[in-house]
C-alpha cells in the first residue's frame, strides 16, 4: 500500500507564475484569502513568457484603452456560426442558452469587461510599485496606440512577485499541477501536483494560469499538424508552458474558446536564442524563398497590424524558413534597425548573386527575382517611411503595396526569419468574472482561469492585448476565488 500524499491546504490555489497568476495571487490575498502559487519553473525563470516580453499594452493613456480594441477583438473572423445562436448575444445573460454559452466564439461581454476594466487593472498594479509609459516599440508604422510596463515583462515578474510575497502568497516552485480535484458535486477543490520529492495535493479553489501548450510537442503536433516541427517558443519560458491547464480542465468537460488550429506568430531570426529576436524591417525590403522567389506582398499595411499574417506566409515555405533581403537605400530608413531584434548579424553580399550564394539560394532565381521587382517599383517620390504612402508595385504578383523602391544599392544585408510560436490561441472558455464553462455553459464551481490559456484569438491576434488581458482577467479571477469562499455578509477583506 502506498503512502499517502502529502497535503496542503489554502484558500485559493493559483497555478502559474506569470501576469495572470501573479495578479491572481495578489488579488486573492488582498481579499484575506490564503494563497499558495504554483509554478513548474525554478524561482529563478519563474514567470513563464511574461518574464521574457516587452509586454505592450493597448493603450492610449494609463487612464482609457486605445481606439478601436473592442472592435478589433469581436470583428476577428471566427468561421460562420449558425446566427440562431449568435442572436442570443442581444438578449439579457439570464435568457441566453447552455448552447450559446459554451459557444466557440468571442464573447462580447467579455471583451467589454476587458476594456472596461483594464484601466483600474494598471493603478491598481501601479500601487503594487509598477511603472507604465508610453515606451518605443520596434515598429517603424503603426495602427495603434502603446504603453508598456517600464522594465517589460520581468518588471511585472519582479514587482508583483514582491507584492505577492508581502500579502502572505505562498511560492511553490519546481511544481507542477497535473489533476484537477473535484468533491462529490464535481466541485474543484484542489490540484494534485507533482514535485522534485513526489506528489502533492494541494487543496483550495483553483485559479489556472499556467498558459498555452506551445512548449508540448505532442500538444502542437495534435492541433497544428506538420506546422509544429517549423516553429517554436518564442522565448525560453514558452518551453514551460505544456498545457496541463488545458488538459484538466478538459477532463472536467470544460468548453473551449479560439482557434485551436493556430498560433501568436512572430517573425524571428531561427539562428538567435535570444528572446523575441524579432525581424520586423521586411516591408523595406523583400521575402524570398529557398527558391529564390517573392511569395507575398510584404507591406500590405503597418507592420503591428500585418506582421503575424505575414509570418504565417513565411512558415507555408519550405522548412518554413525565408530570407528578407534588404540594400543600402532599405538599410537608410530612419530606425530600421530598431524592427532588428536579432543578436545575429546579417548576411553580407556585394553583389545580389553574392549574397544568393551565401544564404544558400539560386543566384540566377534571386537576379530574376529582385530584377522583376525593380521594374515593377514606382517613382519613389512621396516616399514616407512613418506612414502607408501607397508606393505600389506595378503588374507584379504578388503585389507590394506600400514602400515599394528599388533593391539596387550595394553591399546587399539578408536575415533569416521563421515563425516563432508566442502563444497558442486555443483555450477554456471564461465568463467575464473569469469561470471556466463547461461544455453545457455552465461555470464549473471552485474554478477560475485567466491569461493565455483562455481562448480569445480565432483568425488574428489584436496587438498587445495578450499581457493586458491577463493581468486584467487574472486580478478578476484572484477576487472571485478569493470571495467566493466567504460566508454570506462577510465583507471582502476578511479572512476566508
Amino acid at each position: 500500500m502506498s503512502a499517502a500524499q502529502p497535503v496542503a491546504t489554502y484558500d485559493v490555489v493559483v497555478v502559474g507564475g506569470g501576469v495572470a497568476g501573479l495578479t491572481a495571487a495578489c488579488s486573492a490575498a488582498e481579499q484575506g484569502a490564503r494563497v499558495a502559487l504554483l509554478d513548474r519553473a525554478t524561482e529563478a525563470e519563474t514567470g513563464g513568457n511574461t518574464r521574457y516580453t516587452e509586454a505592450f499594452l493597448r493603450m492610449r493613456s494609463l487612464e482609457e484603452t486605445a481606439d478601436g480594441l473592442e472592435d478589433t477583438l469581436v470583428e476577428d473572423f471566427m468561421g460562420h456560426p449558425d446566427p440562431s445562436v449568435v442572436h442570443e448575444a442581444a438578449a439579457a445573460p439570464e435568457r441566453r442558452s447552455g448552447l450559446y454559452r459554451a459557444l466557440h466564439l468571442v464573447d462580447p461581454d467579455y471583451v467589454a469587461e476587458l476594456a472596461a476594466h483594464a484601466p483600474a487593472t494598471l493603478a491598481w498594479m501601479s500601487g503594487h510599485g509598477m511603472r507604465f509609459d508610453a515606451l518605443p516599440t520596434p515598429f517603424l508604422t503603426t495602427s495603434t496606440t502603446r504603453m508598456a510596463p517600464v522594465g517589460g515583462g520581468l518588471a511585472i515578474v519582479e514587482t508583483m512577485g514582491r507584492a505577492a510575497r508581502g500579502l502572505g502568497v505562498t511560492f511553490h516552485f519546481e511544481t507542477t499541477a497535473r489533476e484537477l480535484l473535484t468533491d462529490a458535486d464535481g466541485a474543484v477543490v484542489g490540484v494534485r501536483a507533482r514535485t522534485a520529492d513526489g506528489p502533492v495535493e494541494v487543496r483550495g479553489r483553483v485559479v489556472l494560469a499556467s498558459g498555452g501548450y506551445q512548449g508540448n510537442a505532442e500538444l502542437m503536433a495534435r492541433y497544428h499538424g506538420d506546422k509544429a516541427l517549423t516553429t517554436r517558443p518564442v522565448a525560453r519560458g514558452g518551453g514551460y508552458n505544456k498545457g496541463e491547464g488545458l488538459e484538466m480542465a478538459l477532463a472536467l468537460g470544460a468548453a473551449t474558446a479560439g482557434n485551436f488550429s493556430l498560433f501568436h506568430a512572430e517573425p524571428v531570426d531561427p539562428r538567435s536564442g535570444e528572446p523575441e529576436a524579432a525581424i520586423f524591417c521586411f516591408p523595406h525590403g523583400v521575402l524570398v524563398n529557398a527558391a529564390g522567389e517573392r511569395f507575398v506582398d510584404e507591406a500590405r499595411g503597418p507592420v503591428d497590424a500585418w506582421y503575424e499574417r505575414t509570418t504565417r506566409d513565411i512558415q507555408a515555405q519550405e522548412r518554413g524558413v525565408a530570407w528578407v533581403v534588404l540594400d543600402q537605400q532599405g538599410l537608410a530608413v530612419p530606425n530600421l534597425r530598431a524592427g532588428i531584434r536579432t543578436d545575429q548579424p546579417p548576411v553580407r553580399g556585394a553583389t545580389i548573386a553574392e549574397l544568393a550564394t551565401r544564404i544558400g539560394v539560386p543566384p540566377e532565381a534571386l537576379a530574376r527575382t529582385v530584377a522583376a521587382y525593380n521594374t515593377a517599383c514606382p517613382d519613389p517620390a512621396g516616399f514616407d517611411h512613418r506612414a502607408p504612402d501607397g508606393l505600389a508595385t506595378t503588374g507584379l504578383a504578388p503585389a507590394k503595396s506600400n514602400w515599394a523602391r528599388p533593391i539596387a544599392e550595394g553591399p546587399f544585408e539578408a536575415y533569416p526569419v521563421m515563425a516563432a510560436n508566442v502563444f497558442t490561441f486555443g483555450g477554456l472558455k471564461t465568463t467575464p468574472a473569469a469561470e471556466v464553462v463547461d461544455r453545457d455553459g455552465r461555470p464549473i464551481t471552485g474554478l477560475w482561469a485567466a491569461g493565455e490559456l483562455t481562448g480569445l484569438y480565432y483568425s488574428n491576434y489584436t496587438g498587445s492585448t495578450s499581457v493586458l488581458r491577463g493581468a486584467t482577467f487574472g486580478r478578476i479571477a484572484g477576487r472571485e476565488a478569493a470571495l467566493a469562499g466567504l460566508p454570506a455578509g462577510l465583507p471582502a477583506g476578511a479572512s476566508a
